[in-house]
């Protein structure tokens, strides 16, 4: 499997020669051969059908639950939360989806249902246990990491990020701390990008990203604002957090995931596919709208595309199951231990957006709702052809997971489907 650090344009790559680039070939590809069997699939009680395509399961006391909580099962979910998470997702393939994958849990309930289908050319039944793009729930697992060298006492979160990287990070950025970098407050603006358009993303698929290339790119420009002073929800911040891993530990920033997160929890549906532009392993289909090559606007299967772009900020795979898993760890002070360090991801700063000027929602990794009239933090994320969410109460009680395959998954506008699983779970927005 190829590297998945320091490529170069795709068109004029070139094998890595140095020991640290050849180590991250092995690793990357240790990795992949480790999960490449699949996730185990656990029983399940079947409930409902909707349509022809559609599955729902209901799940009370299963094996997957006593061993994620080692404590007596939550009860299945009540019937009117059942209900409407069916509803939620009926009536897929449609418009706005080809495909959703749910799990809610927690000590309210549990439920687990699947929606819509395979692939469109088949029309065969989604899987429920297929792997997915997560995207920039990627941002989660880099901050756990992150916050687990903190706590170690290898990272200082007040120190500059230059002080770590003081070859990559130039002096006009040199008060940017590693907090503001991963609580979007650094002021770094996003790096150029040879597209604007879905279309000419869709063209440039597998063209190869460096990422210190595009800090480079990125921290060649003005801020955008002074450290500290606004929130601008970017990728930017999380590739520098990865390159700050690598520099502190002297591995791979997957190695890292994988020793600190992957294996402990046995996430083993979950892995990094570096420049490898498939989904490796049993996946739905992904779709995205877009203007075709005869002129017409349709659905292209966007499935083979490649993350490199996006690297520690959204690159990493995985499935519903495992992120269930993850999401409960977390939590529950599994990953980064219980005290200041994990109250860091509950923390949003007293700041405004800087696109909006609305109240800041993002604190280290997660971001901060209010649904139904209860605090939900958790973290979207969205490739093409994808949708993703974890989410919990603070307490656990009500946990959620869920991969849409939407047909704008990067749209300015929320997927109709995955606003509907949310309100099923939570509420409305107050």
């Amino acid at each position: 499997m190829p590297s998945a650090k320091h490529p170069t344009n795709a068109k004029n790559a070139k094998s890595p020669k140095s020991p640290k680039n050849t180590r991250r070939v092995l690793i990357a590809a240790a990795l992949l051969l480790g999960v490449s069997a699949g996730p185990t699939v656990l029983p399940a009680t079947t409930a409902t059908t909707a349509t022809t395509a559609t599955t729902a399961t209901a799940t009370a006391g299963t094996a997957s639950a006593r061993s994620q909580s080692q404590a007596q099962s939550p009860p299945q979910a009540d019937p009117d939360l059942a209900a409407a998470m069916e509803a939620a997702i009926a009536g897929l393939p449609s418009a706005d989806a080809t495909a959703a994958l749910v799990r809610v849990g927690g000590s309210e309930g549990v439920w687990r249902g699947s929606s819509g289908v395979h692939d469109l050319a088949t029309g065969r039944a989604a899987d429920p246990n297929a792997r997915f793009r997560a995207g920039s729930v990627t941002k989660v697992f880099t901050a756990a990491v992150v916050l687990q060298l903190a706590a170690e006492g290898r990272v200082d979160l007040d120190r500059s990020a230059r002080s770590y990287l003081p070859e990559l990070v130039p002096a006009s950025y040199g008060g940017v701390t590693v907090r503001q970098l991963l609580n979007h407050t650094h002021g770094i603006p996003a790096p150029d990008f040879p597209w604007t358009t879905v279309e000419g993303a869709y063209a440039n698929r597998f063209r190869i990203h460096d990422p210190e290339e595009m800090v480079r790119s990125a921290t060649a420009k003005e801020p955008e604002f002074a450290p500290g002073e606004k929130q601008h929800y970017l990728n930017i911040g999380y590739t520098i957090a990865g390159l700050l891993v690598e520099r502190v530990t002297g591995d791979a920033y997957e190695d890292q995931v994988a020793r600190r997160v992957l294996k402990p929890l046995g996430l083993r549906g979950t892995y990094f596919p570096g420049t490898d532009p498939r989904i490796v392993g049993p996946h739905n289909h992904g779709y995205q709208r877009m203007t075709l090559d005869d002129g017409t606007t349709g659905l292209r299967d966007v499935t083979v595309w490649g993350a490199t772009d996006a690297w520690a900020a959204g690159s990493l795979i995985s499935t519903t199951a495992d992120l269930e898993r993850f999401t409960n760890a977390l939590f529950r002070g599994r990953i980064v231990p219980r005290g200041p360090v994990l109250e860091e991801m509950f923390t949003v700063p007293e700041v405004a957006d800087f696109p909006t000027g609305k109240p800041a929602e993002y604190a280290v990794g997660l971001a901060r709702k209010v649904l139904g009239g209860r605090e939900v933090w958790g973290k979207t994320g969205g490739r093409w052809g994808y949708n993703t969410v974890i989410a919990s109460t603070r307490d656990s009680s009500r946990t959620l997971v869920y991969s849409v395959n939407s047909t704008d998954a990067k749209g300015k506008d929320v997927s109709k489907v995955a606003l509907k699983v949310m309100v099923a779970a939570y509420g409305l927005p107050s």
